[in-house]
């Protein structure tokens, strides 16, 4: 039921108890190691300490909860009475973990990916009783230890948590003066079951009628501003210059509860100085949903976490440790799977799991794409087979109101795939886990229904030169089918713990990717959760077809569900299990396609939307592939009627595909390759890339990047879609490949890779100045006059060494690692010397060459290099 208006009567029922320890005993199994604590904010008799009786404030509990309350029965009761929401907390439930879900439900603009659904918070609270009052405490599990270790008492002192809010006991329940009205409504039921409509479930809701509850105002949390669970953080609180929130403005929408959660979807409106967006109104509203959730009793046996093996984990500060130190302990995050019959499953058969994981389809996922969505789930049967599981995934539809009528995706014991309807190009695999233990308590995967639109884009440019079925839009319908069923086997591995392997594409070797039969069977990758969408190695004539171009779950996804959720049966505890986790890794060590990684920017191997294990080679193959589509993109985007808004848009992408590839190459340079390994494994963690790679990346930059790409400006498409503006699209590719290339971490690491070597047998920082001067001004050395494209790729060279000569750069935002103090390497001392011979060697020729725009030209780069080198002009 929905607790929303007075449509419908309150009746009374009898308190939570027994639902609470029925879901608490579904989800809990023995836990053999010994219980961890975080430090609490109460202790346990703080927590239910003042018994049932007189209280100042405290009214009958008919008076508070009246004839015209709309109830609904869950985890706890909820009530609303007008517009005030209270909750019916019973004593069973304080001190109880939960987990408190905040999601922005509808967003306005709020610039980057901040789409509706948006996980603004999660949090572990607790409901403690203090006298006359009930709070609401945020728990945290970043430090604990063994509650039987004496340094326990320590955590708890030293960490002491926040009251998100207090609420005043406004009644008691169950109230004994409404022991007449259960007999008549218990008369009703039965005399409503005589003539066969559904009587409800006497267990539903609440348990034991003796179990005390605590009748709360809650609607001062939803309609205040609580930022815990506000959807604006500081930053954008910043941002926005938001001076209040409104709360004539902000207002609960609807509460829901379910055996395991409780759910309130309400509005919050700020007063801004800056919005986002309508920013005349001076306004900010959006929609919250908070979502409760009772953690089990007692938690999930975890299973230790190792870098090696790509899962998501939780982390915390174990103080219990033996260690001298404090200890960090992970734990990787997966859903319980226990096997029906762990004797046939210790003997190796496949067994079913006591509970499957089950997704189902959101009735509003289009007919033509039910089966993709479906089949996307249960790709991972097999996967879990490996692990000894049968049926362990599974897809379904939902129940039909007829079938079911309490059914809903918000209640937590349901996963579901979204199917949302919005312009966003993305799926996302989000997942909520228990924070003690890592368990997976439920996740909704969302397909955002433009992101049709990226695949097909994708297919068609990277695929088409060889797939007949990518060559027109729409995509073929199979075809797409397919692709979707790859991105939903890519999301549903995020939901069961599996991160981004971004190395994984990097295992096949490039000519085994043109070969038919092993696309068949392997895919594009050995994991489908790379960023290996579709196969642009393949060239006209390898004889691939439809699917063959597409990823799969592949070798290294079975390893990892199998190392994560297979049971070790003869392990007690997760140290137990530890040596025979750490010996299927070793099993594997040295094979490429059992390798775990994110990507870095420095390691060419573990690189985004890549595949194979020669990036030269294979961005070759990219490219030769672009330039078969480039010329048949006005046929294979025209529809007649329509304008050249697809071919506009379809030829903007593959620019960004082609720069996509070279960027690959790019890695190479001053790249480091990096194997995980614990110290028990010989060799070292990172190697530089070969100085002959290096040098052959180069050689290739340098052709189809830095050597004018003039064949990305066809004229057939440009005069179709603009004016003018095809050369600086130009310019700006080229400028930033250059920079990239003479970034400041790339450079310091080729300086440092030089040093370790003894500049024995290296790339040197002064090969890779010289090597790009020389990609760059081959004028010069040829003596012949200079093109616009090229005049203008020189200039931003110049201007990119007077940078270095200048500026101290930043670290990189988002892959970290230590700022390069430019001022203090050699960086500086041979950009100070590449501009010194420049400018040599511009005013020589400047003064020989006959061309007009050359000589001006080159007469400009002298006095840039003149301001670079003297910006005060003192020399």
């Amino acid at each position: 039921m929905t607790v929303r208006s007075r449509a419908h009567r309150h009746r009374a029922h009898p308190p939570l108890a027994l639902v609470a320890a029925l879901g608490a005993g579904l989800l809990a199994s023995a836990c053999t190691t010994a219980a961890i604590r975080p430090a609490t904010g109460a202790t346990p008799d703080v927590a239910r300490t003042a018994q049932r009786g007189p209280q100042p404030g405290v009214r009958p509990y008919r008076a508070v909860i009246g004839d015209e309350a709309v109830s609904d029965d869950g985890v706890f009761r909820a009530h609303m009475v007008d517009e005030t929401l209270y909750y019916e907390v019973p004593d069973s439930l304080l001190g109880r973990d939960m987990l408190l879900i905040s999601r922005i439900a509808r967003v306005p603009d709020l610039g980057g990916f901040i789409p509706a659904g948006y996980k603004a918070e999660e949090q572990v609270v607790r409901w403690e009783r203090q006298a006359d009052r009930i709070l609401l405490r945020k728990v945290s599990y970043e430090a604990v230890a063994d509650d039987t270790l004496p340094i326990s008492i320590s955590v708890v002192n030293n960490n002491f948590f926040p009251i998100i809010h207090a609420f005043d006991i406004a009644a008691y329940g169950p109230d004994p003066d409404l022991a007449e009205e259960e007999e008549e409504e218990e008369e009703e039921e039965e005399e409503e079951a005589a003539a066969g409509e559904p009587a409800e479930d006497p267990a539903a809701g609440h348990g034991s009628a003796s179990d005390t509850t605590y009748v709360i105002d809650v609607t001062p949390l939803y309609e205040t501003d609580v930022q815990a669970i506000g959807g604006l953080n500081r930053f954008q609180r910043l941002q926005y210059q938001v001076r209040r929130l409104d709360t004539s403005r902000s207002f609960i929408n609807y509460a829901r509860t379910y055996p395991l959660n409780v759910d309130v979807r309400h509005t919050l409106t700020y007063d801004a100085g800056q919005p986002p967006s309508n920013q005349n109104t001076g306004t900010i509203s959006m929609e919250m949903h908070q979502s409760m959730v009772l953690l089990p009793e007692r938690p999930m046996r975890p299973r230790l976490a190792d870098r090696r093996v790509g899962y998501f984990s939780v982390t915390h500060v174990n103080f219990g440790i033996p260690e001298q130190k404090a200890a960090e302990e992970s734990f990787i995050r997966r859903w319980r799977l226990e096997p029906s019959d762990t004797a046939a499953y210790a003997r190796g058969e496949l067994v079913e799991p006591v509970k499957p994981i089950v997704y189902y389809l959101d009735p509003a996922t289009p007919a033509e794409w039910r089966s993709c969505v479906r089949q996307g789930v249960e790709d991972w049967q097999t996967a879990f087979e490996t692990a000894g599981f049968r049926n362990a995934i599974q897809a379904r539809m939902p129940p039909s109101p007829t079938e079911d009528p309490d059914w809903s995706g918000e209640d937590v014991r349901y996963s579901v795939v979204r199917w949302a309807a919005s312009l966003t190009r993305n799926a996302q695999g989000p997942s909520v886990s228990d924070p003690r233990s890592g368990e997976i308590i439920e996740s909704d995967i969302v397909w955002y229904h433009n992101h049709l639109r990226s695949y097909r884009n994708r297919i068609l440019l990277e695929t088409g030169a060889s797939n007949p079925l990518a060559r027109s839009l729409p995509i073929d319908q199979g075809l797409m089918c397919e692709a979707m069923r790859q991105v939903i086997a890519h999301e549903v591995g995020h939901a069961l713990g599996l991160p981004h392997n971004m190395i994984a594409s990097s295992a096949y070797p490039v000519d085994s990717l043109r070969n038919a039969d092993f696309a068949r069977r392997m895919g594009v990758a050995p994991s489908v959760m790379d960023y290996a969408r579709q196969n642009y190695i393949a060239q006209p004539g390898d004889g691939l077809r439809g699917a063959d171009y597409l990823r799969q779950i592949g070798p290294y996804d079975h390893y990892a569900i199998d190392w994560g959720y297979r049971v070790i049966v003869d392990a007690g505890t997760p140290a137990d299990e530890k040596p025979v986790l750490d010996g299927w890794v070793l099993e594997h060590a040295g094979d490429p396609m059992y390798r775990f990684a994110s990507s870095t920017g420095w390691n060419p191997d573990a690189q985004t939307e890549d595949i194979g294990d020669d990036p030269v080679a294979a961005s070759g193959y990219g490219i030769a592939n672009l330039r078969r589509v480039l010329p048949n993109l006005i046929e294979w985007t025209s529809t007649d009627g329509e304008d050249y808004s697809n071919l506009e848009e379809l030829y903007g992408e593959l620019i960004g595909q082609w720069n996509r590839y070279v960027r690959h190459v790019v890695t190479l340079v001053g790249g480091m390759y990096e194997t995980p390994k614990a110290t028990d494994q010989p060799g070292r963690v990172f190697e530089p890339v070969p100085a002959d790679e290096q040098r052959e990346a180069i050689a290739f930059l340098a052709r189809e990047a830095l050597a004018t790409p003039v064949w990305l400006n066809d004229p057939e498409i440009l005069r179709r879609l603009e004016h003018g503006g095809s050369a600086d699209r130009i310019r700006r590719l080229q400028a930033g490949i250059l920079n990239a290339l003479l970034s400041p971490d790339r450079l310091q690491r080729v300086a440092e890779t030089e040093t370790f070597a003894d500049g024995e047998g290296v790339y040197s920082l002064e090969d890779l100045f010289d090597d790009v001067r020389a990609a760059v001004w081959t004028e010069l050395r040829q003596a012949r006059p200079i093109d616009p494209y090229r005049r203008a790729l020189q200039r931003a060279h110049v201007e990119r060494l007077e940078w270095l000569m200048t500026e101290e750069p930043e670290p990189s935002p988002f892959f970290g690692g230590p700022p390069v103090d430019v001022s203090q390497s050699d960086i500086r001392p041979l950009a100070r010397a590449q501009l010194e011979d420049l400018r040599s060697a511009a005013d020589r020729w400047g003064r020989l060459t006959d061309d007009a725009r050359t000589r001006a030209h080159l007469r400009d780069i002298v006095v840039r290099i003149d301001r670079a080198l003297d910006p005060d002009g003192s020399r």
